[in-house]
């Protein structure tokens, strides 16, 4: 399975649709993405989420910010470096295609 820790997705079902998030990590059957996006879900306890019910919005160009980084590091990422670095990605021009 790739690794798709850092990478900004959107929520396509469930209550938070359209929400994006961060994925922090996967579950331990690697069936689940770990999505957090500081604010409505922390780090501390982010959102299992199916990989078929997200949408990538980072593809092989992973969005390049510290936050982003540490998290692929495997070094912990604070809620409000989260928050930032979404914040960031909503506020930059970035081209926001779907490649999942």
């Amino acid at each position: 399975m790739f690794d798709y820790t850092g990478c900004i997705v959107q929520a396509t079902a469930g209550r938070d649709r359209d929400g994006i998030f961060c994925v922090v990590g996967v579950d331990r059957e690697k069936v689940r993405l770990l999505l957090a996006d500081g604010k409505r879900r922390k780090v501390s306890h982010p959102k299992e989420k199916k990989l078929g019910h997200v949408a990538q919005l980072t593809g092989g160009d992973r969005f390049d910010h510290p936050a982003i980084r540490k998290l692929q590091q495997g070094e912990p990422v604070s809620d409000r470096e989260l928050r930032r670095a979404l914040a960031a990605f909503k506020g930059g021009n970035h081209a926001w295609q779907k490649t999942i």
